[in-house]
């Protein structure tokens, strides 16, 4: 009786051990369970687990078993089998994408490999297996063509995640999610996926707060992991886990992806490779994050794109004194760096958004829809709450702006570092953003911030974000946290893109000018004459300031005349005159037609001839 209960004690110790190194035993049906079967079923399940592993060493088996039946009952099949290997391995090199081998070595090798059991099944046929060297030739191509099966990342990938499905019962009881069970995985280019079914009464939340201990039961590196919900099922829910960082190095910036500000403009790439696409036309907009995060990169993006419609005016609002806005004035049709050309800008919006608000009632319609005549206008403003510090009276225009913009289509786009209540002027400004953009913030509070009240809860986590450029983007179009990085658009892309979309950029529609001539004579019959710098730098037809048109050509042929070869660029020829963009380019396409000027490249002009 001791000796069968030493035994039993025994089988046990033997169970836990195989239990640690993820061998399941068999379950001790009774106590005289002989030990034969217990190791022959071990070994059973160690050859099943380790089945990736073995592959190779199976293949070369069963094609030996294979030419051994061949060349024993049907030696005259030789020529059926030469085919058969040449159109399959044919088939793999060219066809291979559509059995998942997404990569060409990935291809190049499944053909190779068809071909070598192939070539060698054929001549076993002929000859029989066991007729040298044909042994020994299956031998050592079995190795060669083993190293890259063992070497290879997805195959090393997907069976880690095979040994994680089958462990996931113990995972989700040390993290909190007990009764949860995985549906199906996938191995892609960057790390896996899960489909997860939750247990009756735990929620996607449930499982983004244990995010901490998921990355820790899983063994990767912090910040690793994805959790998304699933739209159609309350009960489901995608996690991914990021092995290699699709976002580690800066990704460039490829020109526009648009001709209409109907179209979404093209942020960036999420991880899986999507583009980030966002509609700003009737969309307030907010960007935030703190500084180094990469907004300036963001907002040069936005620009590269709505600079290359012919349907969209710019205004842009630039307190630093024009640092980030300055390298885009020849594409802006109005630029504002002081509180009092913010004010008046922001105001003369209003007036425009009045107008056409009046247009649209006269005519019995609801919305304005941009055309190269009839554009819409986008106000873009960089750091806003220096606006609102600085510039009070133009909060009360922003929040008029926010609340009635939308059918007019005079939209706001504001990037801030951290847009609370108090930094956004208390109006209706913030509340009406609807797609927001969120870079890296410092604090978990600053999420709720930006992206609105509860985010953070619900998983959109930009406390996290690790590089310069990463971001998460919130907007009816996206509405689960999901990873991006901005392109790349360094000064001399700005540069570039800004004289190539110069010379097509359209002008205010007749309705807009009209309500601005109107505003204009109203303003000056309340408060006297419009000068200084209340006047300078505004749209069409008040871009001009008190200077006589005459002083501001000859200012302009002075300045082409001491210019090098290269020529003068647009934005030079604005600061030089402080006459806007539309009166640049028209002085010098008359000065063009009576021969006196020429463009040298684009957005750069000179004399025509020189003393």
């Amino acid at each position: 009786m001791n000796r069968h209960r030493v035994s039993r004690h025994t089988m046990r110790r033997n169970a836990r051990r195989m239990r640690r190194h993820g061998v399941e035993p068999i379950a001790m049906i009774t106590d005289d369970l002989d030990f034969a079967p217990l190791v022959i079923v071990t070994i059973a399940r160690l050859i099943w687990r380790y089945r990736s592993e073995l592959a190779p060493l199976t293949v070369a088996t069963l094609t030996l078993l294979a030419g051994v039946i061949l060349h024993t009952a049907y030696p005259d099949w030789w020529p059926i089998v030469a085919i058969a290997t040449v159109m399959l391995a044919g088939a793999l090199a060219f066809g291979g994408r559509w059995v998942n081998l997404s990569r060409s070595i990935e291809r190049g090798y499944a053909a190779v490999t068809t071909a070598f059991a192939g070539a060698w099944l054929t001549a076993a046929t002929i000859i029989g297996p066991a007729v040298a060297p044909l042994p020994a030739v299956l031998g050592i191509g079995g190795v060669v063509l083993a190293v890259p099966w063992w070497a290879h990342r997805r195959r090393r990938a997907r069976v880690r995640v095979e040994r994680t499905l089958a462990a996931w019962p113990d995972i989700a009881q040390t993290v909190g999610l007990a009764g949860s069970r995985v549906q199906s995985a996938m191995v892609d280019l960057w790390g896996y996926r899960l489909r997860l079914k939750l247990a009756r009464g735990q929620t996607v939340e449930d499982a983004i707060r244990q995010m901490p201990a998921l990355e820790s039961a899983l063994g990767t590196r912090r910040g690793a992991l994805r959790i998304q919900p699933v739209p159609e099922l309350a009960n489901r829910a995608d996690v991914r886990v990021i092995e290699k960082d699709p976002h580690a190095d800066a990704i460039t910036w490829s020109g526009p992806a648009i001709t209409s500000v109907t179209q979404p403009v093209k942020l960036g790439l999420f991880e899986d490779g999507s583009p980030v696409r966002v509609l700003l036309l009737r969309r307030h907009g907010l960007v935030g994050g703190v500084a180094g995060a990469g907004k300036s990169g963001g907002v040069n993006v936005i620009l590269g794109d709505l600079t290359a419609c012919s349907d969209v005016v710019i205004w842009g609002i630039d307190l630093k004194r024009g640092m980030e806005l300055l390298p885009w004035a020849s594409c802006l049709d109005r630029l504002a760096t002081t509180p009092q050309e913010a004010e008046a800008l922001l105001a003369d919006a209003v007036a425009v958004l009045d107008g056409r608000a009046d247009h649209l009632a006269r005519q019995g319609l609801r919305v304005w829809e941009p055309t190269p005549d009839a554009p819409a206008l986008i106000i873009l403003i960089d750091e806003y709450a220096e606006l609102v510090e600085e510039a009070p009276g133009a909060v009360r225009h922003a929040d008029s702006i926010a609340r009635r913009g939308r059918a007019p289509a005079v939209t706001i786009v504001a990037a801030t570092q951290r847009p609370s209540q108090r930094a956004m002027g208390k109006g209706a400004v913030r509340s009406q953003m609807d797609v927001r953009v969120s870079f890296r913030v410092r604090e978990q509070r600053d999420v709720d911030l930006i992206l609105g009240q509860g985010m953070l809860k619900a998983g959109w986590h930009a406390h996290r974000l690790d590089a310069p450029g990463k971001f998460l983007v919130s907007a009816p179009e996206h509405d689960v946290p999901r990873r991006a990085r901005t392109y790349l658009l360094d000064d001399a892309g700005v540069q570039r893109t800004a004289e190539r979309h110069a010379p097509h950029r359209p002008q205010l529609d007749a309705i807009s000018v009209a309500a601005l001539e109107a505003h204009s004579a109203t303003h000056e019959a309340l408060d006297g004459s419009q000068d200084g710098a209340d006047g300078a730098l505004r749209g069409s037809p008040r871009h001009a300031r008190s200077d006589t048109s005459e002083d501001a050509e000859r200012t302009l042929l002075s300045a082409l005349e001491n210019t090098d070869e290269a020529g003068a660029s647009i934005g030079d020829l604005m600061r030089e005159t402080a006459m806007g963009r539309t009166w640049v380019y028209q002085r010098l396409q008359d000065l063009a037609r009576a021969g006196r000027v020429t463009q040298v490249a684009r957005g750069r002009w000179r004399v025509t001839s020189r003393s």
